[in-house]
């Protein structure tokens, strides 16, 4: 039987695996479902139609599922998914999805969202993604894997942020941020490759140094953006983290790709 505190409120029609534990004035809506080994410390309400993933840990005074902060919502049976073993500390806030971005808000696995990270409607999180205290997602946001988002930053709706990414605190980011790569700033600008991440991660020499080439060449002063694109992917088309930069860039999106910043004479 589930470790439930006298405190706490439990919605009939919740449903709560045997060995979860929930603390302290905790409140859980009727369609929640909480997996097994999660524990609520104290102070979490969750509502909505939200799951929460075997082993997941959150902290005092989250809050999970509620109504989205989209005034185009209007009530329809949305979800919010969030997978296994993350830890969701203090003020966490996520939403569900919306009509209008596929009905669902998706976390991974193994995250970390820090003291009062936001995840908004319809966005997707990639496993062992890092929020850091107070970074916030607006609608509709892909987070790749091992994507780091330091703190106090802030992601524009809609943009995409590639695998193993870091993000600056207190960066602004409006356009889609390429794999693999660091952005800093007030207004978010390419300022390099992650490569204390990507070692980090494991990859091999070789592929850094191919990385470290393939951005280079495209992000060159010369020619076109359309021009560099076809000619790094003749010369690195046997080098799989090149491919997928170029992939990304090619996919559909409504936002443009962040550039490093201009150079001034």
């Amino acid at each position: 039987m589930a470790d439930i505190h006298p405190t706490a409120v439990i919605a009939e029609g919740a449903r709560i695996a045997e060995d979860a534990a929930i603390g302290p004035f905790c409140v859980i809506g009727p369609a929640v479902e909480i997996g097994a080994g999660v524990r609520l410390i104290s102070h979490v309400v969750v509502d909505g139609i939200t799951s929460i993933g075997d082993g997941t840990v959150v902290y005092p005074f989250a809050s999970l599922g509620h109504r989205p902060q989209d005034l185009k919502y209007k009530g329809e049976p949305s979800r919010l998914v969030i997978g296994r073993r993350n830890q969701i500390r203090e003020h966490v806030t996520m939403n569900p999805g919306t009509e209008g971005g596929g009905m669902v808000t998706r976390v991974g696995n193994d995250c970390l969202f820090m003291v009062g990270a936001h995840v908004a409607h319809d966005c997707t999180v990639g496993d062992n993604a890092i929020l850091v205290n107070n970074a916030t997602l607006a609608g509709h946001v892909v987070v790749g894997e091992y994507a780091v988002l330091g703190g106090l930053s802030a992601i524009h709706q809609f943009v995409r942020v590639g695998r193993h990414v870091m993000v600056g605190g207190m960066t602004g980011v409006e356009n889609d941020v390429i794999p693999y790569a660091t952005v800093t700033g007030n207004r978010a600008h390419l300022s390099g490759l992650n490569l204390v991440g990507l070692k980090r991660r494991g990859f091999s020499r070789e592929d850094i140094h191919e990385l470290r080439n393939a951005y280079r060449l495209l992000f060159a002063p010369e020619g076109t953006m359309a021009e560099r694109l076809e000619e790094v992917a003749i010369q690195f088309r046997d080098v799989a983290p090149v491919v997928e930069i170029l992939d990304f860039i090619r996919a559909d999106s409504s936002r443009a790709i962040c550039q490093p910043k201009l150079e001034t004479v």
